[in-house]
């Protein structure tokens, strides 16, 4: 005792006499520590069950405040105690934020595409549970997927940022497959989504209903089975008493607008949903038009002033009647209506030997220039110097404007639209003649491709998809006018998009705080500021110096000629923000011509050892 009380002289200790000391002491402290936890937890438990408070002897209340209990976990959610219904969901995007919207497996891009963002937030809200195969081990080490007699399903964790994108399970279906930077107004994917309607209570509970659609449902509890599907919605046994009114399918539905634009980017935007697709829908194969949109300005960019500004054409070499930037909207338009009808458009699209395709023909319903509005441009713009030539003050100046080439078709080729779009802008230039269009559609004249360049991309939109009535379906061949689309969409605001609550009822989720007008105004007006302050810019910079728009200096051809203007016919428009410069211009017809598709799939196929004699098509179209 007194060698622990008083001060310890460790001097004259050997070495092992030290160490079994230090393994003594270290023994105490873990025994201490263990005994202090124990108590403080039994005196915990204790607290918990007792009063808050106590009272002394005098009969004062004494606190004894403890740690507050944590909070239990959440319960993970059962997708078996709901109801699950094929939807088709209508959505919007914004595209140069993103890689293209299809995902494609093991393949890393540099920026997210629209399907992972889609598949998140369906995951996120809990409205898909995709299947995935966890693999066991087997008594001799292997392991065994869903096809060997170990393997389980199991539905994905939704909590994973970065899961693999699975849409198994789901009946998942896309229409159109943008590219890279491309953007859709009216893109649309089918998809089976968790109902509001619960199925009853029970260990097992099978339903199979011989309904007018064909379908055969089957519910059941179990959280490892499939979840239960319906085939319409008053099949289903209700979790609700029986003197309660009856589901309302569209009324009573989950808020899927609401609930999957609350999660998703701003500039992904649900615009609809439609509760009662046909049992055997699929949003490729059910669409039979579709419609795209290519947006540019006139003029397409920045004029040159004066008589350097102007350039003779392949056409009238002998006439400086054109200015370049300035787009001729008439001569678009006669171009465009040579793309109407069924035509083989190999020499319009870029070939992909992986899908050996050897049918090109699409059908076209429309094709036009369209004027979209008035444009809010830098004022420079309206001097009549920038003008085309035969502007005249009396005749009025041209306005610059918007404009939209606009075509309906039933399928399309890959990058069939950006090619048409980049022949159509070379006619607008007058470096080539509107009967250009019909030249390339000649495959008995022209076989092969001509190496121009396709139109950017920024600029294209898928603008809708189109779903008709099966009875009116015709083929290719025989369809010569567009569809009108039959399914049901429930929009934002209507009976079946509105979210429960005061300030829902007041905005019904279009406008207002929190409604979708409000959040696509917030991207607007973002990218608004950033137009409007580089135009005022441009608007400071052409009115500067002493060589002023209109004066002698300006027009003063042998300074400009010492300074060696660059020909103004080396400048192409391609649709976007910069003009092309091509030295001097060769005509499409004269361009080096690719190989013959024949050759392109033939020589793919041998690399990837396929029979040449029996080619297998993978896939008939490929859309921007």
């Amino acid at each position: 005792m007194g060698e622990e009380q008083g001060a310890v002289d460790y001097s004259s200790w050997t070495i092992p006499e030290l160490i079994r000391r230090v393994t003594e002491l270290e023994k105490r402290l873990k025994e201490q520590t263990v005994s202090y936890t124990e108590a403080n937890t039994t005196a915990l438990s204790s607290a918990e069950q007792s009063s808050s408070t106590q009272t002394s002897s005098n009969g004062i209340p004494i606190s004894t405040s403890y740690r507050r209990k944590q909070k239990a976990p959440p319960r993970p959610f059962d997708p078996s105690k709901y109801s699950t219904r094929l939807i088709a969901l209508k959505f919007a995007y914004l595209g140069q934020a993103y890689n293209g919207f299809e995902h494609h497996a093991n393949n890393s891009t540099p920026l997210p595409t629209i399907e992972e963002e889609i598949w998140k937030a369906l995951v996120k809200t809990k409205l898909i549970f995709p299947l995935t195969n966890v693999s066991t081990s087997s008594t001799d080490g292997t392991k065994e997927g869903t096809n060997g007699s170990q393997g389980i399903q199991r539905r994905q964790g939704w909590e994973r940022e970065k899961a693999d994108v699975n849409w198994d399970g789901c009946e998942y279906s896309k229409c159109g497959r943008t590219d890279k930077g491309v953007s859709a107004f009216g893109q649309v994917i089918g998809v089976r989504v968790r109902s509001n309607q619960r199925v009853r209570r029970a260990s097992t509970l099978e339903i199979s209903a011989d309904v007018s659609r064909g379908e055969h449902s089957t519910i059941t509890s179990h959280p490892d089975a499939p979840l239960a599907t319906n085939a319409l919605e008053d099949t289903l046994l209700s979790d609700t008493e029986d003197n309660e009114p009856p589901f309302d399918p569209v009324a009573d539905e989950l808020p899927y607008i609401q609930l999957l634009n609350r999660v998703l980017p701003p500039d992904i935007r649900i615009l609809a949903w439609c509760p009662n697709p046909p049992s055997n829908f699929s949003a490729r194969f059910s669409c039979k038009e579709r419609r795209y949109k290519y947006f540019f300005t006139n003029p397409g960019f920045a004029p040159v002033p004066g008589p350097f500004g102007l350039y003779s054409t392949p056409n009238n070499p002998n006439s400086t009647h054109n200015r370049e930037g300035w787009l001729d909207i008439d001569a678009m338009r006669e171009a465009c209506s040579n793309i109407v009808g069924l035509h083989d458009f190999r020499n319009f699209c870029k070939i992909d030997a992986s899908k050996q395709l050897t049918n090109f023909q699409r059908r076209i319903f429309h094709a036009d220039i369209e004027e979209v509005s008035p444009l809010s441009l830098p004022s420079f713009l309206s001097h009549l110097s920038l003008l085309p030539p035969s502007t005249t003050k009396a005749a009025g100046a041209p306005q610059p404007k918007l404009y939209a080439l606009v075509i309906h078709g039933s399928a399309f080729l890959w990058h069939q639209v950006r090619s048409l779009a980049a022949i159509v802008f070379l006619v607008g230039q007058g470096l080539e003649s509107p009967t250009l269009i019909s030249q390339l559609l000649d495959i008995s004249a022209n076989p092969t491709k001509p190496k121009y360049e396709m139109a950017t991309d920024a600029p294209l939109v898928l603008w809708d998809c189109i779903f008709p009535v099966e009875s009116e379906v015709q083929s290719a061949e025989k369809r010569e006018i567009g569809y009108e689309d039959s399914l049901e969409w429930i929009y934002i605001g209507e009976k079946g998009g509105v979210e429960g609550g005061v300030s829902a009822a007041k905005t019904r989720g279009k406008w207002g705080r929190g409604g979708i007008v409000d959040d696509l105004w917030e991207v607007w007006r973002a990218k608004k500021m950033d137009e409007l302050i580089a135009s005022q810019l441009l608007d400071v910079v052409s009115v500067q110096g002493h060589r002023k728009l209109g004066s002698a200096a300006e027009e003063d051809d042998t300074e400009a000629g010492k300074k060696g203007y660059r020909s103004p016919g080396a400048r192409v428009f391609d649709g976007g923000d910069v003009a092309r410069l091509k030295g001097s211009y060769i005509p499409v017809l004269k361009k080096e011509r690719m190989e013959a598709v024949e050759i392109i799939n033939a020589r793919y196929a041998a690399k990837m050892g396929w029979d040449p004699a029996s080619p297998t098509v993978r896939d008939q179209d490929a859309d921007e």
